[in-house]
């Protein structure tokens, strides 16, 4: 559940917090994490903000992103160490050995499979984003909105609901919104940063997978893979694929879709989806991933081939039976 307040009170002891996002990082983490360090400035606090890889180029715009470090770069200790957007303690990469440096550790996210792995936990299930619930976290701490804070939390609330259209949207997130337009927020411009324009190589890469696309289940799941080979032909990076696995859900008459892809270190990264109210996160979990109903991932190793066909078999079997209890 939400605890603004104790997060609040974690807070205000603390001189130096240490912000830390998750591995393969989004616009929620990145949003949440920058916004969080504009709002811990304006109180005085010393803040550091850390992410094991590389920020999305589509998310360079945001302020503060230039100050996002390596947690193998630390050096100092701090007094408070706050996760924001990260599911388990897994997900936070290197970042966990920075809790050994700090003296508490809180964390703020949406995820409804959160174990609530640290000292303060605000978390809720319900959000649409952690960016939704950072805006309630702000109000706690007596920071007034600013167009540099309204950007960071537009970028992961924006990011997370699909832009708007996921299932995942709801009020809150409106209302959010409407606060910052009355901030100042530039929506058209940052609309087209994050999602009306895409590189070349993005474009190439969407065309390979959308070009080798087959449909499983009677054509209710699509499947996409991406090999290294592509992405180096295409001239593209592993977070140009990021959004790829949504045009298979878009395809008519599918009802789920996954897109498997090959890491440089040989692991296979799998981005599941599905149509509300079917969902995909049992999958996942069962898989050792994790994510929302809606929208999951799963990091294993083997071959594209055998692990594909491994994540096929559960999703077809957890596709069929979700319609069997549709219809019982």
């Amino acid at each position: 559940m939400r605890n603004p307040e104790g997060i609040a009170a974690a807070v205000r002891m603390a001189d130096s917090v240490c912000i830390c996002c998750h591995i393969s990082p989004d616009g929620d983490t990145i949003g949440s994490a920058l916004a969080m360090r504009l709002i811990l400035r304006e109180m005085g606090k010393k803040v550091s903000v850390f992410c094991q890889d590389k920020v999305p180029d589509d998310l360079s715009f945001l302020p503060g992103v230039t100050e996002i470090r390596r947690p193998e770069t630390n050096k100092g200790k701090y007094d408070l160490f706050l996760a924001v957007d990260v599911s388990d303690p897994a997900r936070l990469g290197s970042g966990a050995e920075l809790m050994r440096c700090c003296a508490h550790a809180a964390q703020i996210d949406h995820h409804g499979t959160n174990p609530g792995y640290t000292e303060v936990n605000s978390v809720d299930g319900e959000a649409a984003a952690t960016c939704a619930v950072l805006w309630e976290q702000m109000r706690a701490l007596g920071v007034p909105l600013n167009r540099e804070i309204a950007t960071c939390l537009y970028a992961g609330i924006s990011t997370d609901t699909g832009n708007f259209s996921f299932d995942c949207t709801n009020a809150e997130a409106f209302q959010v919104m409407g606060e910052l337009v009355k901030a100042g927020l530039p929506l058209a411009d940052l609309n087209m940063l994050l999602f009306r324009q895409r590189s070349m190589a993005q474009l190439k890469l969407l065309g390979r997978a959308i070009e080798g696309m087959w449909r499983e289940e009677e054509d209710r799941i699509a499947v996409m893979k991406l090999t290294r080979a592509d992405f180096r032909a295409c001239g593209a990076l592993s977070e140009h694929a990021d959004t790829v696995v949504n045009f298979g859900l878009e395809t008519k008459g599918t009802l789920m879709a996954v897109l498997a892809r090959e890491n440089d270190d040989g692991s296979i990264k799998f981005s599941l989806r599905a149509r509300a109210p079917l969902t995909v996160d049992a999958v996942a979990a069962k898989l050792g991933g994790g994510g929302h109903a809606q929208a999951a991932g799963i990091s294993m190793e083997g071959t594209l081939e055998a692990t594909t066909r491994v994540v096929l078999r559960e999703m077809a079997a957890h596709l069929r039976s979700q319609l069997a209890d549709k219809q019982a």
